[in-house]
């Protein structure tokens, strides 16, 4: 739900809407805790609405002027794409290897060679 819709509201639709949310939230809460809960977004969107909802209430009883959207009037100029680099070709090299690993070749070398 957006701010611009809502304020578009009274603040009996307001106090309706807030109501509604909360029973869907209280209903989210039992899905949650039962595992059936599919859409796990949903609790946090509602929580989120909620605020939103009780924060134009407060301003609209208290009489606050309604925000003004700032609309820039210059359009915004195009980004240059990006053009890839080509990467310079790293020569291929064996890592070298520790003792241990050393050791433990040449058993499994010796191993197959011997069957």
């Amino acid at each position: 739900m957006k701010a611009q819709d809502v304020r578009a509201m009274t603040l009996d639709q307001i106090d309706d809407e807030v109501l509604k949310l909360k029973k869907e939230q209280f209903n989210l809460r039992f899905q949650r805790a039962t595992g059936q809960l599919e859409n796990t977004s949903r609790v946090r969107v509602i929580r989120r609405d909620v605020a939103r909802l009780k924060t134009i209430a407060a301003q609209k009883r208290a009489g606050a002027p309604e925000p003004v959207v700032k609309i820039s009037a210059a359009p915004k100029a195009e980004a240059k794409p990006k053009v890839a680099k080509p990467k310079a070709e790293k020569p291929k090299t064996k890592k070298p290897q520790s003792a241990k690993s050393r050791k433990a070749g040449a058993k499994k070398t010796a191993a197959t060679k011997s069957k």
